[in-house]
């Protein structure tokens, strides 16, 4: 299953607390379109937030994020990998 990360801005003075909820908003409602969110970080400094997920497609990570009240402004599908 592809890989994506997706960017957020707009969370500048966010906490921990509240990327875990929202996060957490996401997970709750992530199988109803096949997608599984890895991880969030967030830089409260700059506002941005960044999610890894596996999804079926770019589109079902975004209503996903808009679902959860958060929409997306950008999905990336990480098509190339290395460790």
């Amino acid at each position: 299953m592809p890989k994506f990360m997706d960017v957020h801005r707009g969370f500048v003075g966010a906490t921990a607390a509240e990327l875990q909820a929202a996060h957490e908003a996401d997970q709750k409602i992530e199988a109803e379109e096949g997608v599984t969110f890895e991880r969030a970080w967030l830089d409260p400094t700059s506002g941005h937030v960044f999610c890894l997920s596996t999804a079926p497609s770019a589109d079902a990570v975004r209503k996903i994020h808009e679902r959860a009240g958060h929409p997306a402004d950008e999905v990336h599908e990480l098509a190339i990998e290395v460790e």
